[in-house]
């Protein structure tokens, strides 16, 4: 399981990029992040980070008929959502190639472990 503190940072991210594959709902995304290795993420925690992609106009809801129960939300991303989305992905890559230089020790010749 990876710890909260460092999902914090991220899930915007990852977020968008579910949203980005298909339409879908807060349950559905808490759903798939478990399936992607991310471990149980409640709702409670996806919510505010929707509602925070919604106030900054990168994702927009529907709201839709549910086979159980009530209607369901059903996000997909806007042209802003988009674009944040890519910039996540870029700053992801730097992010991931940096790390993994520094745990492989390529930048320099003092290896701790």
């Amino acid at each position: 399981m990876i710890p909260s503190q460092m999902l914090k940072g991220m899930l915007e991210g990852c977020i968008l990029e579910i949203i980005s594959k298909q339409e879908t709902y807060a349950y559905e995304i808490s759903e798939k992040l478990s399936k992607y290795g991310f471990g149980e993420i409640s709702e409670g925690t996806i919510y505010p980070i929707i509602l925070r992609l919604q106030k900054n106009e990168m994702i927009s809801a529907t709201l839709r008929d549910s086979d159980s129960g009530p209607k369901r939300k059903y996000y997909k991303l806007t042209s802003s959502g988009i674009e944040s989305l890519i910039q996540f992905k870029s700053n992801w890559i730097a992010l991931d190639d940096a790390v993994n230089k520094l745990l492989k020790g390529d930048n320099d010749n003092e290896k701790i472990l």
